[in-house]
């Protein structure tokens, strides 16, 4: 009996060894059942939204739950193999505020860029390309790293950080990844395809506003206040500026401003040459920059808004440029991409058509206004002059029917007003006939304003007459002195002649431009100072002119300064 115990217990020990191997068996199938369970939910999940942001979040999330990771990060790739954006999960708002920077595609977080292919590792510092972290980031030790694959088309890079409880990430986890990531591509790209699907039909609706602005007969600035909010919205962007030449074209100041602190971006003004506004209107295409504050371009923005992405798109083709619109992305998010960017620049297009409208519309005004003047001035010429000269003929010939000394004298005063208003009316003519330029004064302009300044001083108004083509055919050097000679003879008459009358008459005929101011005053002081009036005579000698003044007939002073034209 003692021999066929222990040979009773070996079957047991035995069923014992393979129920428990079953069972580990088992939870592992359950284990695997659960994560399986878990990816395929987390699959749905990712693919259940279209806004490209929120599901770039929840593919992280997702992510570090599935291979209990502490710390996960999406990096999208940019241009030049660079990471343009950076989107963590489990780290606080103190942790991130304490980074002094994201990533920039260095290290680790580079060689994924440079090799797109998972890998793992039992501590990030061990590897030969490990590149530390930025000041204030938290210190990770286990790391997997597995691409994101839009079709063919690297998107980006899913990084998972301190396996939970200290251990490595394993194969399995490294599989669920994978095929997350899998997913995910497919998640983007239909993510990207909506947000492309939007912003075409928000281009399409914004153009036609822009178009229907146009052809209703808005002005420029109402047209350019739409633009600039449209391509902020369209693009995504925080600020919008549109920018045009001041006089000269060596600056660019900002006419419009839409979007943060937009009130404190107005009546700003860059220099063409370091700016980048005017590196756009100088070469005449769109320029990028993913982050400003790393460049040593000057922004066209408020301190209020520290800008990350820019662009500058031209108003107007090279060679043509009217202005710019400029836009700009608080820092750290996405740059502008290269189909925003031709977006912009072809809904800019639309906006230099709108400024070519209002010139031509200008121009249409302003051609509409000299043929009314023109028109005036031919009246004048043939109907009106006309018939003051024949009313004049007529009473001359009257002057030897009259045989009283008063009558005949009346009737000769008649005739030299009417002399006098047919001078009048010729300057008139000439005066219509020359173009109005508001960026620069006629040279009857001035002449009338520095006679009307005269009044505060004289305590009355001087009589003005003007003759001949004055704008015409004085050159602007020679008009500097006609202004010169005149504002000191009235001066003179103000100090010195104590005069209840004074006439200036300009005239520019027969090859010359002559002044006359004549004041019924006390006339010139024999033996007086003459300084002042060497220097008119001298003003007119530079030009071959004279300069003379004496004592009027009625007493008062004469004064002529003439020159030629030619």
């Amino acid at each position: 009996m003692a021999d066929v115990q222990p040979r009773s217990l070996m079957p047991h020990m035995r069923l014992d060894e393979l129920l428990s191997e079953l069972q580990v068996r088992l939870e592992t199938v359950l284990a695997t059942r659960d994560r399986v369970h878990a990816l395929l939910d987390a699959v749905v999940s990712v693919g259940s939204d279209l806004d490209l942001e929120t599901v770039l979040r929840r593919i992280v999330e997702t992510a570090t739950t599935l291979v209990d990771a502490t710390y996960g990060a999406v990096g999208l790739i940019g241009e030049g193999n660079t990471l343009v954006q950076f989107v963590p999960v489990g780290l606080s708002e103190e942790e991130i505020a304490r980074i002094e920077h994201w990533p920039h595609g260095l290290g680790l977080l580079g060689l994924l860029i440079k090799e797109p292919r998972p890998l793992r590792l039992h501590h990030i510092a061990e590897h030969p390309e490990s590149y530390g972290f930025p000041p204030g980031h938290p210190p990770m030790g286990s790391f997997l790293g597995v691409p994101i694959r839009v079709r063919e088309e690297v998107f980006g890079n899913l990084y998972l950080t301190e396996k939970r409880g200290g251990g490595d990430f394993e194969e399995e986890d490294e599989a669920i990844v994978i095929a997350l990531a899998t997913a995910a591509g497919v998640a983007i790209e239909n993510a990207r395809m909506y947000e492309e699907t939007r912003r075409r039909e928000a281009w399409l609706q914004a153009s036609s506003e822009v178009t229907t602005s146009l052809l209703s007969g808005a002005d420029s600035h109402e047209v350019l206040t739409l633009m600039a909010r449209r391509a902020r919205e369209m693009s995504g962007a925080d600020v919008a500026v549109v920018l045009l030449p001041s006089a000269g074209g060596e600056k660019l100041r900002v006419m419009i401003a839409d979007g943060v602190a937009a009130d404190e971006v107005t009546a700003v003004e860059v220099v063409v040459g370091d700016s980048l506004s005017g590196r756009a209107f100088t070469l005449g295409e769109p320029v990028v920059v993913t982050d400003l504050a790393e460049t040593e371009i000057p922004a066209v923005i408020s301190d209020e808004l520290e800008v990350g992405p820019a662009v500058a798109v031209p108003l107007g083709a090279a060679g043509a440029v009217r202005g710019v619109l400029s836009l700009g992305k608080r820092s750290g998010r996405i740059p502008f991409s290269q189909s925003h960017v031709r977006m912009l620049h072809s809904f800019a297009g639309q906006a230099s058509i709108a400024l070519e409208l209002a010139e031509a519309r200008e121009d249409a005004e302003r051609l509409g206004l000299l043929e009314d003047r023109d028109r005036i001035a031919k009246d004048l010429h043939d109907v009106v002059i006309q018939r003051l000269f024949a009313v004049a003929m007529t009473l001359m010939g009257a002057v030897r029917l009259v045989d009283k000394p008063e009558a005949s004298s009346r009737l000769k005063h008649a005739v030299d007003e009417l002399d006098g208003t047919i001078r009048q009316i010729r300057s008139t003519i000439f005066a219509l006939q020359t173009p109005p330029d508001a960026a620069a004064p006629s040279l009857r302009g001035q002449i009338v304003e520095l006679v009307e300044g005269a009044r505060g001083h004289l305590g009355f108004m001087p009589g003005l007459r003007m003759e001949g083509p004055v704008d015409n055919k004085v050159p602007s050097e020679l008009a500097e002195q006609l202004l010169a000679v005149l504002r000191e003879t009235l001066s003179n008459v103000v100090r010195h002649a104590r005069a209840s009358k004074a006439d200036v008459g300009v005239e520019a005929a027969g090859g010359w431009l002559t002044l006359l101011v004549e004041d019924d005053g006390v006339g010139p002081a024999p033996g007086g100072r003459r300084s002042g009036l060497r220097n008119l005579a001298d003003r007119a000698a530079q030009f071959g002119g004279t300069f003379a003044v004496e004592r009027a007939e009625e007493g008062g002073t004469r004064a002529v300064w003439r020159v030629p034209l030619d």
